[in-house]
This record gives C-alpha cells, structure tokens and sequence, in this order.
C-alpha cells in the first residue's frame, strides 16, 4: 500500500489480534500483521505494525528501532538478538520468536556480508555463505509453520544482480579445496538466495505462504566495508560524487517493501524483482535440480531434518 509519504510504503494497521481466514493478505485494504526483519530494514516507515527487528549489533539495531518509534509515532517496533553466524543463535531466536509471538505475516530475510576475508563460523561454515544463505534458510524453514498459521504471509528475500555471476559449488560451497574468492563466494551466495526462493516457493504452493527475492540496487550504506580492503581505489571513488548515483536506503528498500506488500502478488511468488518490477534471473538461477540439491545440502549442513 502506498504511503502518503513520497516515494515510500507504509504498512497498514495492526489489528492487535489473530486474523480470521477471511481477513485481508499482506497489502490488501485493512491489512495488518508482524513483520519479521533480519538486519535492520534502513528507510523503512511502519506505521501502527509491530515489528521485529533481529540483529547481531542490537545497539545499532536499538538506534534505527528508536528512529521509527520517533519517525512514526509507533511504539510497537522491538528489537532481538540474532547472529545469523551461528546455528544455535538462529534456534534460539526461532524459538524464543515462537514461544513470545502468536503469528507472522511477513518475515523479511535482509541481514548480509559483502566480500569479507576468508572467516569460518563456530559451525565451520564460510561467512558469506552461512550468514547470506544458511541462516536465513533455516530461520524461514523454522518458522514456516507460523508463516502457514498465519497464512496469506509473505517471505522476501534480499539477494543481488550479482547472482548472475555466480556458480553453485555443491562440492566445495565453503571454498575449502579452491582457492578463495570474496567476490566469488559472495556471488555464490547471493545466487544460492534466489535458488532458495525459487524452492521455497515450490516447496510451499497451496499453503497460502508466498516467497519472493530481489535485487535492492547498489546502495548507500556500510555493507561494502570489505570491498575497500579488497579494492583500495573504490573508497576514494565512493567519497566523491559517485555515490550521488547510488540509492539512499530509503530508495533502496522499496523492491523490498513492494514485494511484502503488493496486493495481488502471490501469483508471481517464486519471482525475482528489482525497482519494484519484475526482472530475468540468470540461467543457472533457474535451475530447478540445482535448487533442490542446494535445500538438501543446505538442510543437511545446518541438521534441519523437516521441511516444507
């Protein structure tokens, strides 16, 4: 639903109760439910929602949650602590989040790295692949069964244009037999979210849960502090005039606020999107063997034994 602030989404009203099945899906006129953000959603106006936002650094997180309620006027915007990192702090929070909330209508998969140096998790699992990927994976089949419950619900994923130059390795995802590449292993990873949204859609057709992923443009922000250890002369660059080009985060969460809450949008679930319009993913995006082959690895390697 537009907003009466240019430019911007608002979301509806929230009811302060359960929906009934006849109630309006995320978008429709009178809609109102629990957003669910991994990583600060920055730009985003809520109005009368509550909102979870799940985060590594709550102290930053606390500082974007007070700017809503200020901004906004609504008090119900929470924060909790979340390390996409690691597989107990994902559990947990998925439990913590099933025993405290009594439904989920939108959950927003938006936490990231970009081109870190070769780090390994406590899990063993290389960053960008378990923070961009794996956590997310298994926070969404965690609460899937909230999602249905909760149904019409949304899941929207944040990957890359970069998706199109990336390759899934399924016999070395962590990069521990080639050599290490921060772009390369991003770029897998933001490929393995489309692949992931792809199946998740198939996996959940007919229960009322959609699953959507996009490109958010290059924006403005800190996500690309590792680059300029990588590639020094882009820093200088990006403290001229360039990054006028580039998208505030206010312009650069709208494909994400588009698909959460579009009316009418389920039937393209599964679908890729960039300034809120509908794009081509790459070929090896759409490869439906590879994106089964990708889940059950990604089940296995996180040790999800049920899902969708």
């Amino acid at each position: 639903m537009r907003s009466s602030v240019p430019g911007g989404f608002l979301v509806q009203p929230w009811p302060g109760s359960g929906a009934a099945a006849s109630d309006p899906g995320p978008g429709e006129e009178g809609w109102g439910g629990l957003l669910l953000t991994c990583g600060a959603l920055l730009g985003v106006t809520v109005i009368w929602a509550r909102v979870v936002m799940a985060c590594r650094d709550l102290t930053r997180a606390e500082q974007a949650a007070e700017e809503i309620r200020r901004s906004t006027g609504n008090g119900n915007v929470v924060t909790r602590h979340l390390d996409l990192s690691s597989v107990y702090s994902v559990r947990q929070f998925a439990k913590d989040f099933i025993d405290s909330e009594d439904r989920l209508d939108i959950l927003i998969n938006n936490a990231g790295v970009m081109m870190c140096p070769k780090w390994l998790t406590e899990d063993g699992f290389e960053t960008q692949l378990a923070v961009n990927h794996l956590g997310h994976f298994l926070l969404t089949n965690m609460l899937l069964p909230m999602l249905k419950s909760s149904a019409p619900s949304r899941v929207v994923t944040v990957s890359s244009i970069a998706h199109k130059g990336g390759r899934i390795d399924l016999d070395d995802l962590f990069f521990s037999r080639r050599p290490y590449s921060p772009l390369e292993s991003y770029k897998q990873s933001k490929l393995a979210n489309v692949l992931f949204s792809r199946e998740l859609a198939q996996r959940v057709k007919g229960s009322g849960v959609s699953s959507f992923c996009l490109h958010p443009g290059v924006i403005y922000t800190d996500l690309g502090r590792h680059v300029f250890s990588w590639i020094p002369f882009l820093g200088a660059l990006l403290t001229l005039p360039n990054h006028l080009c580039m998208k505030t985060p206010w312009q650069g969460c709208q494909t994400t606020l588009y698909c959460a809450l579009t009316p009418g949008l389920e039937v393209k679930s599964g679908r890729y999107f960039s300034d809120c319009a509908e794009k081509e993913t790459a070929p090896q995006a759409q490869d439906d063997v590879v994106a089964r082959k990708l889940w059950e690895e990604s089940a296995r390697l996180v040790g999800l034994e049920d899902t969708c």
